[in-house]
């Protein structure tokens, strides 16, 4: 990895960073169906030069950072493909690869400017289940089992190369203890992003403010905050982390529409008024302490674009 910096010496000199957009939605824009439990993990097995293309395709609209298309690749996923675990692991260590190579383009053909860093995305165990479960958190695992679950992916994502690791769309603080386990004994660095029940309570109704003192008292746990949530929610919520973490706070929202688990569909969300867009929200959620912002689902290169304008203003020409 061409990378001679980590996330925290870049949030520690005050570097705001742009995040990518949806993966699945482009991959959809470039014809892949993805009416599979392995969602966008499914086109791992079939076309992954698309994923580097998408991920090429955020670099150059101003993304810094791109997160691998592993939160849904998991030994046990792949499994009901018929695919041994080795062969899984090799998947995941792919998803590192190809987003390193998108990076490697981008910067050699001035694309983009770096630096430009690597997220391994380590999904919840609710994605692997396909049932909307990442957005309840109705699910109880030991801390062996989801030890058990979480690891050997966290293994191929670090021995990759992943600059760190996003442990993201999580809805259970028990998922988050045993992950946060985890990031420590691969000594790797990570940010924390959960869903939400409401704007104080992450999905299984675990209060923010105690999900930020879990992860404060770990130093590899470099930023916290919420993705694939609703926009209307993020600002509350990011108020709400701002009051009781010094943490610096990531922020990767849903494009305003509403998910049906049962129909996988999208649709507005009925009697919400949307909270605009990536980039009109931007300076509002850096004033609540976000240095990390970027777009979840059905969000775009476009709307990447724009919040890259508006976080990092270009000099007049």
């Amino acid at each position: 990895m061409p990378q001679n910096t980590t996330l925290s010496t870049l949030l520690a000199a005050g570097k705001n960073l742009v995040l990518d957009g949806a993966l699945a939605t482009e991959l959809e824009a470039h014809g892949c169906d993805l009416e599979d439990p392995l969602w966008s993990a499914k086109v791992l097995l079939e076309q992954p030069h698309l994923i580097k293309q998408v991920h090429r395709d955020y670099f150059d609209a101003g993304a810094s950072v791109a997160i691998t298309a592993s939160n849904q690749a998991t030994p046990e996923g792949f499994a009901r493909r018929g695919l041994g675990s080795e062969g899984a692991l090799e998947l995941v260590a792919l998803s590192v690869r190809l987003a390193d190579e998108a990076r490697r383009e981008s910067l050699a053909d001035g694309s983009a400017s770096g630096p430009l860093l690597v997220a391994g995305s380590v999904g919840p165990y609710g994605a692997y289940l396909a049932d909307g479960s990442e957005y309840r958190g109705d699910y109880t695992l030991s801390p062996a089992e989801f030890r058990d679950f979480h690891q050997p992916r966290i293994a191929a994502l670090v021995e990759a190369g992943a600059d760190f690791l996003a442990c993201e769309t999580l809805p259970s603080y028990a998922e988050a203890e045993a992950l946060l386990a985890l990031v420590a004994e691969f000594d790797v660095e990570s940010w924390f992003t959960f869903t939400l029940r409401d704007s104080g309570r992450i999905s299984d109704g675990t209060p923010l403010a105690d999900v930020a003192a879990l992860l404060r008292a770990e130093p590899r746990v470099a930023a916290v905050g919420v993705n694939c949530v609703p926009l209307e929610l993020v600002t509350s919520a990011l108020g709400t982390l701002q009051d009781v973490t010094d943490a610096p706070l990531v922020a990767y929202p849903n494009s305003g529409e509403a998910y049906d688990a049962v129909t996988k569909t999208w649709s507005p969300a009925a009697g919400v008024q949307r909270s605009g867009t990536l980039a009109g929200n931007a300076a509002l959620w850096k004033d609540r302490g976000a240095m990390l912002i970027g777009g979840c689902c059905r969000t775009t290169p476009r709307d990447i674009e724009g919040l890259a304008a508006n976080m990092t203003p270009r000099d007049p020409a």
